[in-house]
């Protein structure tokens, strides 16, 4: 089995609400998840879940404390470790790109009605970005 490595970063504004994106590509593309991708050869967790918020949303961001790693599964051969790690906006315009569909601050209250990636919710509560009991269907 082929192991890819990953970063992302979970980012709260003053309101309670989370940065989440459209993802353009597989895995599970079409759902949301917090932005991130792929670590590069060099880099770091940290230096790759940087990079990776600027380039699918335009903004700057500094990271702190891993909150959790994750393991996706994708096809017969490969599997994601995903680290994720709790950021702070410092800059930059808020908009999609690079392989994101779409990029938006969402309430938990209204993460029922989005798709989310497998197991994102319960990473959320289990870390403490969102309420144990916000609902989700």
């Amino acid at each position: 089995m082929r192991i890819v490595l990953a970063a992302s970063v979970v980012l709260v504004d003053e309101d309670g609400r989370v940065l989440l994106v459209k993802r353009g590509h597989d895995p599970q593309r079409g759902r949301w998840s917090v932005p991130g991708g792929h670590v590069e050869p060099g880099e770091t967790f940290e230096e790759a879940a940087v990079r990776e918020v600027h380039e699918e949303t335009g903004l700057e961001v500094t990271v702190g404390e891993e909150l959790w790693t994750a393991t996706v599964p994708f096809g017969d051969d490969e599997l994601f470790e995903v680290h994720d790690f709790a950021g702070t906006v410092t800059g930059g315009v808020l908009r999609s790109g690079d392989d994101a569909e779409e990029v938006r601050w969402v309430a938990p209250a209204d993460l029922a009605d989005l798709p989310l990636t497998t197991g994102l919710l319960g990473y959320l509560r289990g870390a403490g970005v969102i309420a144990a009991n916000s609902e989700y269907r």
